[in-house]
């Protein structure tokens, strides 16, 4: 008798399982339709990402051939072609490379470019670092002491990466400017860190040697 409901029970099971299939079916095969579709559609996003990758190196290097070749013209409308249509981690290296190519045939012209990319929020903050340290090492001989402070000082806190740099070049535009007293303060902050390069400490000794000395009290 057991054994007969079971068969019952069992069979019921099939009835009603047989209902939610004729039901529910077409929702269950469209979603199985939307994974497939969503799986072979990141898949296909993935291989072309892949190959604009590829496209955008291959284009990043003919164009650093041609700055090798001195064709810097060429090099910088290469990169700043690059730059309109690359994917984003070649766009800011284009750009990058586009205002080193212009810096040969007009300095200020270039250091517009690094400072477009400099405010640009969409670029990664040290490469927004760097292009402020780019921008002013073409000024640095014709800006303002005042000029360089305002491009460099976020720069040559403790913390950042191109402090060394950013101290070196506000050091040097101070006693370019004839501002001993300044220049003095960026070169003892240069020897008080100790982890300021061998070169630049060693430019900057040379550079505390030229300055007028400390007038006693």
């Amino acid at each position: 008798m057991s054994e007969l409901f079971d068969e019952v029970d069992e069979e019921v099971r099939r009835e009603q399982l047989k209902k939610l299939w004729d039901k529910y079916s077409i929702y269950f095969i469209a979603l199985m339709v939307l994974i497939v579709a969503a799986v072979g559609g990141w898949r296909g996003y993935q291989y072309l990402e892949a190959k604009k990758a590829a496209e955008a190196g291959a284009a990043f290097d003919k164009a650093a051939e041609l700055s090798d070749q001195n064709k810097h013209a060429e090099a910088e409308a290469a990169f700043t072609e690059l730059a309109a249509k690359a994917p984003s981690g070649y766009r800011t290296l284009a750009r990058l490379r586009a205002a080193a190519e212009a810096a040969s045939r007009d300095p200020k012209a270039a250091a517009k470019m690094y400072d477009d990319i400099a405010v640009d929020r969409s670029v990664d903050g040290e490469w927004q670092d760097l292009a402020k340290i780019r921008a002013a090492g073409l000024l640095l001989d014709t800006a303002s002491y005042a000029d360089m402070q305002q491009r460099l000082e976020a720069s040559a806190t403790p913390n950042s990466t191109f402090r060394h740099s950013a101290r070196e070049m506000l050091a040097l535009s101070a006693w370019r400017n004839n501002d001993a007293t300044a220049a003095r303060k960026w070169l003892d902050v240069i020897a008080e860190d100790g982890e300021t390069p061998p070169g630049l400490r060693s430019r900057a000794e040379a550079l505390q040697a030229l300055l007028p000395p400390v007038a006693k009290s």
